[in-house]
C-alpha cells in the first residue's frame, strides 16, 4: 500500500520537551517483531488501537473514561505525539502507549492476529480527489489486515465528515471478509456513539454544514 499520510507542521517548544522527556515512558519503538501487549501495558486488559490520533484529544478522553481498557495509538505526527504525551503525564493516564510509525507497517509487523479488541479511525485525511483515492487509509487490502488483527467480536469504528468517504468506507468494509455491519437497518451508517468525544474536526465539519458519518463493523465470532 502507498502511505496514507503526509508529515505536517513543527513541534512547539513544549511539545518537543514532552516528546524528548516522555517518549521512553509511553512509546514502543517500531520493530519487525511482535509486541506483547501484556508486557507493554503490564496487564491483560483488552487493547483498542487508534490509528492516526492527531493531537490526541479523543485518545486522552476515551482512555481516561475507560481505565479498564488499554489504548495503543499509532501516529507519525511528532507534534501530536508530544502533546499527547504531555497530557498523559499531566493527567496520570496509564493505559495509553504509542507507536510512532506508519500504521500499515506497525500493524503488519508488531501486532499479532486476533489480538485487538477494536480499531478507532477518527477523521482521517479524505484524499478527496479521485487520483488520490489510492492513498485513503480505509480501503482493501488494509481493511483485510484489520479484520485479521481483531479478536472475534472486535470492531472497527470509522468517523468522517466527508459523505463520499463515508460511503467509500462502507463499501470497502462490506467487502472485507469476516466483518459485518451492525447498523445495516439505518442505511449502513451507525447512529452517533455517545461515548465518542467531539473533536475539533467534527465541530468544524458541523459548522461547515457537513454530515458526520460513523461506520461500525464487527468481526464475526467463529
Amino acid at each position: 500500500m502507498n502511505r496514507s499520510f503526509v508529515r505536517r507542521g513543527r513541534m512547539s517548544a513544549a511539545q518537543a520537551r514532552f516528546y524528548r522527556d516522555l517518549s521512553g515512558k509511553y512509546c514502543a519503538p517500531f520493530s519487525e517483531g511482535l509486541l506483547s501487549f501484556e508486557a507493554l501495558f503490564q496487564n491483560a486488559n483488552p487493547v483498542v488501537c487508534e490509528i492516526g490520533f492527531g493531537m490526541g484529544d479523543s485518545t486522552v478522553a476515551i482512555a481516561e473514561a475507560n481505565p479498564d481498557k488499554n489504548y495503543l495509538g499509532i501516529e507519525v505526527y511528532k507534534a501530536g505525539i508530544g502533546r499527547l504525551l504531555g497530557e498523559l503525564e499531566r493527567r496520570d493516564i496509564r493505559n495509553v502507549r504509542v507507536i510512532e510509525h506508519d500504521a500499515v507497517e506497525a500493524l503488519r509487523w508488531m501486532v499479532a492476529d486476533s489480538s485487538v479488541a477494536g480499531f478507532h479511525i477518527f477523521f482521517p485525511d479524505p484524499w478527496p480527489k479521485r487520483r488520490q483515492h489510492k492513498r485513503r487509509l480505509v480501503r482493501r487490502p488494509f481493511t483485510d489486515m484489520l479484520a485479521h488483527k481483531l479478536t472475534p467480536g472486535g470492531y472497527v469504528f470509522f468517523v468522517t465528515d466527508w459523505d463520499e468517504y463515508g460511503r467509500w468506507a462502507l463499501d470497502e468494509l462490506s467487502q472485507t471478509e469476516h466483518l459485518h455491519n451492525i447498523c445495516e437497518g439505518s442505511g449502513g451508517f451507525a447512529p452517533s456513539q455517545a461515548w465518542k468525544p467531539e473533536t475539533k474536526f467534527e465541530a468544524r465539519g458541523r459548522a461547515q454544514g457537513r454530515a458526520i458519518r460513523e461506520v461500525l463493523f464487527r468481526k464475526g465470532v467463529g
